[in-house]
């Protein structure tokens, strides 16, 4: 049986994740910041990425426990619809925290669990509005995370290639989702049926290729 741990388990993305994965009969664990309210059919961590101390803790609980696939999925918007005139620096510098570092943190501190399982991979949730061939405007925060995850996870990739471990970016698509809103082009359950087709498909070969959940790529 495969194992899961993915972040931001309580809502959107996150949740459906573990729906999908736990029905199909992986050995799901769900982390978020207060999973006793979560409500999640699955075994859950508490879990802030944003707080060192709580990836320690969570990393303590695992022990060297094997991790399939270590999803790094929480993220934050903190500036959608805002202008130029309306940034909120300190807002920014959350994302940063959330969408870049902590991924990173956490990918750092259980790569050894994931080096002592089978499939050997970390999923990195990005976006193609970190696409700079695209063309971007605005969402100067949300952008300019998700772009530096998408640097931080190639320079990560050749330091966890010779523990087997390969890292997969990927864009789930415009989610009709809290974030996402309403007016987006697909459904939850179809993201997460698209990126899970991507995963068990990835390669070595693949890592570090920025892969649409339909398993198209973009422009860095």
């Amino acid at each position: 049986m495969p194992s899961l741990l993915v972040t931001g388990a309580n809502r959107g993305i996150g949740r459906e994740i573990v729906r999908q994965c736990a029905a199909d009969g992986w050995d799901v664990i769900g982390a978020c910041r207060n999973p006793a309210e979560a409500g999640l059919d699955c075994e859950t961590m508490a879990l802030d990425v944003a707080d060192a101390g709580s990836v320690e803790t969570l990393a303590e609980t695992l022990g060297d426990r094997p991790i399939d696939l270590l999803w790094n999925n929480a993220g934050i918007y903190p500036d959608k619809g805002l202008g130029l005139d309306q940034l909120d620096y300190g807002d920014w510098l959350a994302a940063m925290n959330v969408n870049v570092l902590a991924p990173i943190r956490l990918a750092s501190r259980l790569r050894q669990n994931v080096a002592a399982s089978d499939k050997k991979l970390m999923a990195f949730t990005s976006s193609v509005m970190a696409s700079i061939g695209r063309d971007p405007s605005g969402a100067y925060a949300y952008r300019s995370s998700k772009a530096a995850l998408n640097m931080a996870v190639t320079c990560l990739k050749p330091d966890v290639r010779p523990l087997g471990i390969a890292c997969a970016l990927i864009h789930p698509g415009w989610v009709r989702t809290d974030m996402g809103g309403g007016e987006a082009d697909i459904d939850v359950e179809d993201s997460v049926a698209g990126m899970r087709r991507v995963l068990n498909g990835f390669t070595m070969d693949q890592s570090g290729q920025f892969l649409s959940y339909d398993g198209s790529t973009f422009p860095w």
